[in-house]
């Protein structure tokens, strides 16, 4: 039996305004609320809004069979309660229908865990306590930011016994020619890792637009046969547990509603439900499915989602990204020292990775990535008004 589990990232972050050196000292807001109202709405109409309907109908019209996760971010929840509520409470209904399962992270997508683990601590605890205040829900699988993952990881989430199971990228580097399509156990077996497919993932959420790509255009009855034949490799009749990870926003936005993905996605959908030997599983149930006993897998250094290498260079191969991220941290931990409440909720919201992410000057294809997500022009201006901003609330903190 092959397992398919449908995981998507929804969120967005508080962009910063564009604070110059004379906006120091000075009352200008440090985010762009206009900018991020824009986006929010932009993208709630292009991909939250129809791709929820699309989802809880076929949620619906498959009595259940068809399953979905999702992490949201908490900084997401803030923006869709301030900028459309409707989008909100479209994902509050998704879940009513119980094809859905909501997944653990940081509340502020940051890389805490790189940085400070009090700090990742209390954002996965806030993360954990929004999600059961506004769906009712308590998360049993957990994500990073950006699915980072290591060794230490799964020590720290002892911290919260209701996580079994996380999902982590199947970087090449870590599996040493092994298939992602098996689970495998954290280094000190307390967890059950999930693997990416990253190949038949970005085929969706990279590919499936590029004009220049050998296999454009996708057909769904192609995609489909790809993952069948997937279990052509298995001779010992183990369950093989296809991930199948990518953000939301892979619908409608980054892949626009012209190029077909909409019906795309459905077509595959109601294909593989057709299928004996495939069926839509949520992450958590994963570990009551299997038939054997998972190998233990090492990762000693951070591996990630992001660009080629999959490891933390999307937001810290450069000394701007690294004096960035040690600043906003070294601050957040003054402002809880003085107990400055006010303070602490802005640098959390600066502990974002997109702030450093727009910081990347990589060139090539991962360097397009990078500058498709930016709102900036260049790397460089995003790193000054960022630092900029730090350098207002350095003075906050010293008076």
């Amino acid at each position: 039996m092959l397992y398919l589990i449908f995981y998507f990232q929804v969120h967005q972050p508080f962009r910063v305004s564009k604070y110059s050196f004379f906006d120091i000292g000075t009352t200008k807001s440090y985010f762009d609320e206009e900018l991020n109202r824009y986006i929010f709405n932009k993208v709630s109409e292009k991909c939250y809004l129809p791709a929820n309907n699309l989802f809880k109908e076929l949620i619906l019209a498959s009595e259940g069979r068809f399953k979905i996760s999702y992490s949201i971010t908490g900084t997401f929840l803030e923006q869709a309660k301030l900028y459309r509520p409707e989008v909100f409470e479209s994902f509050q209904e998704l879940m009513k229908t119980g094809g859905v399962e909501l997944i653990a992270e940081t509340y502020y997508h940051s890389l805490a865990s790189i940085f400070d683990l009090d700090e990742f601590i209390e954002q996965v605890g806030a993360h954990l306590e929004t999600i059961e205040r506004d769906f009712g829900y308590i998360p049993r699988v957990f994500r990073n930011t950006e699915l980072i993952y290591f060794d230490k990881l799964s020590d720290v989430l002892l911290n919260f016994p209701q996580i079994k199971t996380i999902l982590i990228e199947g970087a090449d580097r870590i599996l040493m020619g092994d298939s992602p399509l098996y689970p495998r156990l954290s280094y000190n077996h307390v967890h059950l890792l999930l693997l990416k497919h990253y190949k038949l993932s970005d085929d969706i959420a990279f590919r499936f637009s590029d004009r220049g790509w050998a296999e454009y255009p996708l057909r769904a009855e192609t995609y489909v046969q790809w993952i069948k034949d997937l279990m052509l490799s298995e001779r010992e009749g183990r369950n093989l547990y296809l991930g199948l990870f990518m953000d939301y926003e892979t619908f409608g936005e980054h892949q626009w509603k012209e190029t077909g993905i909409f019906e795309f996605i459905r077509k595959v959908i109601e294909l593989i439900l057709e299928e004996p030997y495939i069926r839509f599983i949520f992450p958590s149930e994963a570990y009551k499915t299997l038939n054997y006993s998972p190998k233990g897998l090492s990762v000693p250094t951070p591996t990630s989602w992001a660009d080629t290498e999959r490891d933390l260079s999307a937001w810290l191969s450069n000394p701007l990204q690294w004096n960035a991220m040690k600043t906003v941290f070294d601050f957040l931990k003054k402002a809880k020292e003085k107990n400055y409440s006010w303070l602490i909720p802005i640098l959390k919201k600066l502990t974002t990775s997109d702030h450093f992410y727009y910081m990347c000057i990589k060139y090539f294809q991962d360097g397009d990535v990078h500058k498709y997500f930016s709102p900036y022009d260049l790397p460089e201006n995003a790193y000054k008004y960022f630092m900029n901003i730090l350098a207002d609330i350095e003075a906050k903190l010293e008076d």
